[in-house]
């Protein structure tokens, strides 16, 4: 695991980096791939957040700091309802997407690799909804009986977004070591 100073410098890699993955949430968003339907209360399960738990993963807590604030930012501007029209809502919880799964992928990597890139996009899934959704209970947009409803769609995006992770991930390593640079 790299120190506490090197995960906390933006070098010209983790700053295009940080550009591709904010690019790839917005492109999610913008061409509504982001977007899973679904049947139920929301009508959609998303994958927009998947891009910060892959920053995070592969480039620590500020470029998935950086690209879930981006992801949020998008959010916010692009909302066509109330709920998501609040910073606190769309912004803050989706700051702490990829810094969730930067540190649960790392307390895990040295153990197995392919158990932390899961558990890092199971955690960053369950920080963008329940932040998300308890922020949006706190500031009164949904009364605490529409969470229920909600967890069968949760759990369907913890599992593509651990699946997603996964793949993402162990390709990005393979590739940039010329084939062998993953444990898995």
């Amino acid at each position: 695991m790299q120190s506490a100073a090197s995960q906390s410098t933006l070098s010209p890699r983790r700053i295009a980096v940080t550009g591709v993955l904010a690019a790839i949430a917005i492109l999610l968003g913008w061409t509504r791939l982001g977007f899973i339907p679904v049947p139920n209360l929301s009508g959609n399960a998303t994958i927009m957040h998947v891009p910060a738990i892959i920053g995070g993963v592969l480039e620590g807590p500020i470029v998935g700091l950086l690209v879930g604030g981006i992801f949020g930012a998008y959010s916010f501007l692009q909302a066509t309802i109330p709920l998501f029209k609040d910073p606190l809502v769309s912004v803050l919880p989706r700051l702490f997407i990829g810094v969730t799964a930067y540190y649960s992928y790392a307390a895990l990597k040295n153990s197995n690799e392919s158990l932390a890139l899961i558990v890092a996009g199971v955690v960053g899934t369950l920080t963008n909804t329940v932040l998300v959704l308890g922020m949006a209970v706190i500031r009164g947009y949904l009364p605490m009986e529409a969470i229920p409803p909600i967890i069968p769609q949760a759990i369907a995006e913890m599992i593509i977004a651990a699946v997603i992770t996964w793949f993402v991930v162990i390709i990005w390593k393979r590739i940039e070591t010329g084939g062998g640079g993953s444990s898995v």
